[in-house]
């Protein structure tokens, strides 16, 4: 359960506790039964002589539905509302259970896509597409606002934002994007689409995709027409924002 989405052959097992493959696949029933009881993902068993198993995390429904109602309290608590309508919430987004939480329902979302990498820019979204990476199996690979030298060769564009209204830079090193690689985005803000379309076109120079992406915090009226699957756990009411209030909605998964 510490490698999700990472296959075993039952022969691991069989050496580990020195006993038939036969042995094992009873146990594996049992452990399979009990995750699914517990709504915390399921267990895929693969046959034939290479025959496997993996873990597949996932979240309930109820569980997921609570905790976003978590998250909405927390955005929503004391004075969070910053000038020019933007919110604090760096405390949030860094605090683990959130990211993990987070995380979770993300990778619940996005658990059937055939994604080879989760990809972020930094800074404040990479713990949530940390945990998101670690649920769905999968490496991440976070773009720079500014290449470092430790980086390598990099592919650098330019891009509009529009929460900054300006126009900024984004870097990536080329051994993080395998050419044709399908990816799922994580953000932690969307207002004007800016950075999605920056990671889409920095992606599409390495002949590579992004399958779907997963937002923290969507404003309601959010420009989003690069990805099909665009999900947002939590909407942000823009009207209230700019008269400096903190109105959510949740977003059922």
């Amino acid at each position: 359960m510490a490698n999700p989405n990472k296959d075993f052959p039952l022969s691991y097992f069989a050496g580990k506790f020195d006993c038939a493959k036969s042995s094992i696949s009873e146990d594996i029933k049992i452990i399979k039964e009990a995750i699914e009881l517990q709504e915390a993902g399921i267990v895929v068993t693969s046959i034939g002589a290479k025959g496997g198993v993996k873990f597949v995390p996932s979240i309930s429904d109820k569980e997921a539905n609570e905790f976003l109602e978590y998250a909405k309290n927390r955005f929503a608590e004391g004075d969070r509302v910053l000038g020019s309508g933007f919110l604090f919430t760096s405390d949030i987004l860094f605090d683990p259970k959130f990211a993990e939480g987070a995380g979770k329902i993300f990778a619940k979302r996005f658990a059937k896509l055939d994604a080879d990498l989760v990809i972020t820019i930094e800074t404040k979204g990479i713990a949530v597409a940390e945990y998101t990476a670690q649920y769905l199996g999968l490496p991440l690979a976070v773009i720079r606002r500014e290449a470092k030298i430790s980086d390598g060769s990099t592919v650098s564009i330019n891009y509009f934002s529009g929460s900054s209204d300006r126009i900024q830079k984004m870097s990536i090193s080329k051994r993080l994007v395998k050419p044709g690689s399908k990816a799922i985005i994580i953000d932690d803000f969307v207002r004007g689409g800016g950075s999605i379309s920056g990671m889409c076109n920095i992606l599409a120079e390495f002949q590579s995709e992004a399958l779907a992406a997963g937002i923290v915090l969507s404003v309601d009226d959010a420009r989003h027409n690069m990805v099909s699957d665009f999900y947002p756990l939590m909407f942000l009411d823009s009207t209230e924002l700019k008269n400096g209030h903190c109105v959510i909605k949740t977003n059922i998964l």
